[in-house]
């Protein structure tokens, strides 16, 4: 199952193997070896990265526009054989149930008698997933380089048994932010991006361009590959997935000042990779080089049919005490023009 993904992940870092996005030359052979985590500008303490750029008067700002009528959900449905990493040896979702009204019945856990389990039902269940299951977010603790994760926190003297002791999901903020969405399937003129299309910084642009729309610092920026339209088709979902690549990244980031960056597949970036040292530059770069939180499984749909490319974003990670992700269900409202 899931095998050509298996294989993607396997040859990604092999020279020679990448395609790059709109049939351009590879970027393969980049060597990102010197690359390491970088310190804060937020100061040694600071655990949730670019995240710092969210203050009252960003979200009130974005919040003052909200137009009201439609709210867009972006979560997707968490169910048994739902698309997850497990060939990376994480646990599938599973859900079972604990009580079933007939199961009390019969076992009477409580002492009270058949005749009032079968007065009042109970049903209770239990979950078994992976924290980067379905619609979610990465901590900063999620991936890192040579031994540390963002602003120098090592795995020798802040992890555990238990989870990250910096860095961990419950660190991270609610999050209130304009958000805005980038279209790239629609700019290219296809319902979905083929396999492996790696995006380039003129997709995002040629994109908001044609959306008439312009990206601002501290924005959450979600880009769209359509990939959401086969997640019902575990293995066409997650094979060869078309997403950003390096140049991308660095684009919002360092050039459109990208606080937070999601996509409607399951990696953000696209296999196979760019690069020879590293199966998932992308990832490190963000996390570990730039304090990026990522968001995954951002079902984009719907935002994309009504043509919604600016929106209030909020959105908001379990509590998960030294979790390298969370599960979430975020949401987008629409906002006046300004």
């Amino acid at each position: 199952m899931l095998s050509r993904f298996l294989a993607v992940v396997l040859v990604a870092a092999l020279p020679g193997l990448a395609l790059a996005g709109g049939g351009a030359p590879s970027p393969a052979g980049r060597k990102v070896g010197a690359a390491k985590a970088a310190r804060s500008p937020w100061g040694p303490n600071d655990e949730i990265g670019r995240l710092n750029l969210m203050t009252e008067a960003s979200r009130a700002a974005i919040l003052s526009r909200i137009a009201g009528g439609r709210v867009y959900d972006l979560g997707v449905e968490y169910h048994k054989g739902m698309p997850s990493w497990s060939l990376l040896g994480d646990p599938t979702y599973q859900i079972w149930m604990t009580h079933t009204p007939q199961g009390t019945v019969v076992d009477n856990p409580l002492e009270l008698g058949r005749k009032m389990h079968e007065h009042v039902s109970y049903s209770g269940d239990a979950v078994l997933m992976y924290t980067h299951t379905g619609t979610h977010i990465d901590s900063l603790a999620h991936f890192g380089l040579n031994g540390e994760t963002w602003n120098g926190f090592s795995h020798e003297e802040h992890q555990g048994d238990l989870g990250w002791k910096k860095a961990g999901a419950e660190k991270l903020p609610p999050i209130v932010a304009r958000g805005v969405l980038i279209d790239v399937a629609a700019y290219k003129g296809v319902a979905m991006l083929p396999e492996s299309y790696r995006i380039l910084p003129a997709d995002l642009q040629g994109a908001l361009k044609k959306q008439g729309v312009a990206l601002q610092e501290g924005d959450a920026v979600f880009i769209r590959t359509g990939r959401m339209q086969v997640i019902g088709d575990k293995e066409k979902y997650m094979a060869n997935p078309p997403g950003i690549g390096l140049d991308a990244a660095k684009w919002l980031v360092e050039k459109q000042g990208a606080m937070l960056l999601g996509a409607d597949n399951l990696s953000l970036e696209t296999f196979p990779v760019e690069t020879e040292d590293n199966w998932v530059p992308v990832h490190t770069y963000l996390e570990a080089e730039q304090g990026v939180a990522i968001m995954e499984v951002v079902d984009l749909e719907a935002l994309a049919r009504d043509r919604v490319y600016e929106f209030a974003f909020i959105g908001a990670a379990l509590k998960l005490r030294g979790a390298s992700g969370s599960p979430m269900r975020p949401i987008a409202l629409p906002v006046r023009p300004r």
